[in-house]
């Protein structure tokens, strides 16, 4: 009886293609919306995800002022290495410190040159931040004592400065520093705020500070916590250290701030679900006004097959068989919609992907969730007109012209 019903249906539906299409047209705009808004912002925050573990493994920073970004304060005074060697020293927890200090700077070879980032640290700046060279070598221990003039480089500024071609042991000059190049960095690509992760240039801290800063202020010190231990617990003694070494009183609010990039990543992916679930929910307005229009379809479909109902009911049609037809057609109304919408998303959703750069991830429940859906749809806008259909007196129907 249900396949009888469905096939009904389906002659319904060829009988009008191009209304049917036009009906439908909403669903299939609602559905592919929808899951295309979901699997673009799963990919984004999967991006994120990854990005900010590239950044480094249980890495915290510690940075002068209140709080990062455009309130940051500004009275706050800077940290000396002695800081970063008090933690290294008195912190269990800590593996690596890297003290880091960074300048915009010009670097200059022959008839080339690139304004990069040039940042003044030591080895373990590689390890914090998971870093590795790809060719040459780290710092030797006599260039970081004495602030010898080598640097190791980022991909972008190699290919800037050398066409990608070779640049190990050439010599760049930034600003009035002539420095041997002596590593080159593994490519990481953008970090999840936009920026560039291979325009830097790596020197030694003391070599910066005498050659290209001019004073002995160390702007961030980045760290390492061990895998097995608390990243609260480290970042609670950090800050008890460093009130001690910034003779902060009991009253005082802290001038420094230290950021758990644990504490980022949550941020950030929180921020792209959130985008994607409001994206979502305008993209699904579409799905209402679908069945706005099957609900509209339904009461012309009605209303022009009177007297087919009639004649229904007067040969011994139930008022539930009535009841099925329209209900079923409908229902597989939206539901064509539905997988319509389906195929659109999925081939939108790898396009878009890849236009984005984000990783492309196949969601099979808001595939199958986004089809219920619109099945639904087409059950609670097409009971109405299926009722009013069902109801209809047969000798009324029969005199209808």
């Amino acid at each position: 009886m249900l396949w009888n019903t469905i096939l009904l249906a389906l002659r319904a539906i060829r009988r009008n293609i191009l209304r049917s299409f036009l009906t439908v047209l909403g669903i299939v705009i609602g559905v592919a919306a929808v899951i295309t808004m979901v699997t673009i912002g799963r990919g984004a925050t999967v991006q994120v995800q990854q990005q900010i573990a590239s950044m480094g493994s249980n890495m915290l920073m510690l940075v002068p002022g209140k709080r990062l970004g455009p309130g940051q304060s500004s009275g706050s005074a800077p940290f000396k290495i002695s800081d970063a060697d008090a933690i290294a020293k008195e912190i269990g927890s800590i593996v690596a410190v890297a003290p880091v200090s960074s300048q915009s700077v010009m670097a200059i070879f022959g008839n080339q040159n690139w304004t990069t980032q040039v940042t003044g640290t030591n080895n373990q700046y590689l390890k914090v931040t998971n870093r590795s060279i790809r060719g040459g070598r780290e710092f030797s221990d006599s260039e970081l004592r004495s602030g010898a003039a080598v640097c190791i480089i980022g991909e972008t500024v190699r290919k800037k400065l050398f066409g990608g071609q070779g640049g190990l042991e050439e010599k760049i000059r930034l600003q009035k520093l002539s420095c041997d190049v002596i590593g080159l960095l593994e490519a990481k690509g953008q970090s999840s705020m936009g920026m560039d992760q291979d325009d830097i240039v790596v020197i030694p801290l003391s070599a910066f500070q005498r050659r290209i800063s001019g004073n002995q202020d160390v702007s961030m010190i980045q760290l390492s916590v061990k895998q097995d231990a608390s990243t609260e617990k480290a970042q609670s003694d950090i800050r008890t250290l460093m009130r001690e070494r910034r003779h902060l009183s009991a009253s005082d609010d802290d001038n420094f701030n230290v950021m758990d990039m644990k504490e980022i990543a949550k941020m950030l992916t929180g921020t792209t679900q959130l985008l994607t679930a409001l994206l979502s929910a305008v993209a699904a307005v579409s799905l209402l006004v679908g069945g706005i229009g099957i609900m509209n379809i339904m009461l012309v479909s009605v209303t022009e097959r009177i007297r087919e109902i009639g004649v229904r009911l007067a040969i011994g049609a139930l008022e539930y068989d009535v009841l099925m037809q329209f209900l079923v057609e409908a229902v597989v109304l939206s539901s064509l919609g539905g997988l319509i919408g389906i195929a659109l998303a999925t081939a939108g959703s790898f396009f878009a992907a890849r236009l984005m750069q984000v990783p492309y991830i196949f969601n099979p429940g808001i595939n199958v969730l986004a089809f219920l859906f619109s099945a639904a749809i087409g059950i609670i806008f097409g009971f109405f007109p299926a009722r009013r259909a069902a109801r209809l007196d047969p000798i009324d129907a029969l005199r209808h012209e």
